[in-house]
């Protein structure tokens, strides 16, 4: 079943293999997506949904030296060059909109402040253009800033659209803005933002509808990440956690998204189960960061009935044809950590396709 076709939105998806929003940082200084952006999603087209790494919706919004935005026209042009690449070769392709919030510097902003839902810093360092800081505690967001954050959402996923994109995945996930509003160790705010579950929730799903409204439902996806305790967003009190997603999954539903994507280590848990019974839509699911999905464990979790397909990032780094390998049961080259995050084509398109 992991190589049957499935719809999500308005798509028709060869196979369930989705590949994982990446953090590359390959688009220098200025954020745009060059040619060898091109050719690293080119090469990956056969996979059923290609998620962009993380791209930022404002200057303030950048997280990381080297990560592209969906700010400036040649921005939005070298993403033009990369989804019709993606395109050519009969693949399909979301952006991932990010805004970093307090998991970000000035340094890397580029002067921009670091804001968030409260004055609370990460503990921890950050990489910057001048090197490796401590992550300097973000600026509150005044209740009456939010509306201008979610239009900053909104421009970018229109903009996102028009550079020829499918659709947007909203990042909800991994301790950054929008997951910084749910959890309670980064948001402590005392208006209607912040407190108590329904509360904490109420920005992301703002956000979610607004960006609905303008692009619509079916273009729309969105990742969560509950329990995943990265980069600050602690999330230990599992009665809150339950409460808190259960709200925002509740709210999610009738907008009939394209999908919801769940990051967990627990695909089967009750926790994550009960979030897909709510959601009631496609439901894609990735297994965490510690370990790599598998060949086996993700044929499972389809032919189980956990998810509607499964969202891989290492396989899909080392193995731009990983479906063909994987439904052949070919032979996978093993991803190279140390190349993750540098400049150039090692570790990026130099990784071979089979050769029979």
């Amino acid at each position: 079943m992991l190589f049957s076709p499935m719809t999500l939105g308005e798509l028709e998806l060869p196979n369930r293999l989705v590949m994982a929003p990446l953090t590359r940082v390959r688009s220098g200084k200025e954020g745009i997506p060059g040619p060898l952006v091109v050719e690293h999603y080119r090469q990956r087209a056969s996979l059923g949904l290609i998620v962009s790494e993380g791209t930022y919706p404002s200057h303030a919004g950048r997280g990381f030296p080297g990560q592209p935005g969906l700010v400036t026209d040649e921005q939005l042009k070298g993403w033009a060059n990369v989804t019709a690449a993606v395109h050519a070769e009969g693949g399909r392709i979301f952006a991932q909109v990010m805004h970093a919030g307090r998991v970000t510097h000035q340094d890397t902003t580029g002067g921009y402040e670091v804001v968030a839902p409260s004055a609370i810093a990460i503990d921890g360092e950050t990489r910057t253009y001048e090197g490796k800081k401590a992550f300097p505690v973000p600026r509150a967001l005044a209740t009456e800033e939010l509306p201008g954050i979610v239009q900053e959402f909104v421009t970018a996923s229109r903009k996102a659209v028009e550079a020829g994109f499918d659709g947007v995945e909203l990042h909800s996930a991994n301790g950054y803005l929008l997951h910084e509003f749910l959890t309670p160790a980064a948001n402590q705010r005392d208006d209607v933002y912040g407190g108590s579950p329904e509360n904490r929730a109420r920005f992301v799903i703002e956000v979610t509808q607004a960006v609905v409204d303008a692009i619509g439902a079916d273009r729309v996806g969105i990742r969560i990440s509950p329990e995943h305790n990265v980069q600050g967003a602690l999330e230990l009190d599992a009665a809150d956690v339950r409460a808190t997603y259960a709200h925002l999954v509740d709210a999610l539903a009738p907008l009939k998204l394209a999908y919801l994507s769940i990051l967990h280590k627990d695909p089967t848990s009750e926790l994550v189960q009960d979030l897909r019974a709510r959601f009631n839509g496609t439901f894609l699911i990735n297994t965490g960061f510690g370990i790599v999905t598998t060949r086996d464990e993700a044929t499972a979790l389809v032919a189980d009935g956990h998810a509607d397909a499964v969202v891989v990032g290492r396989p899909a780094i080392a193995n731009p044809d990983l479906v063909r390998r994987w439904r052949e049961g070919l032979p996978v080259n093993e991803a190279n950590p140390a190349t993750f995050y540098t400049d150039g084509p090692e570790g990026y398109t130099d990784y071979p396709a089979y050769q029979n």
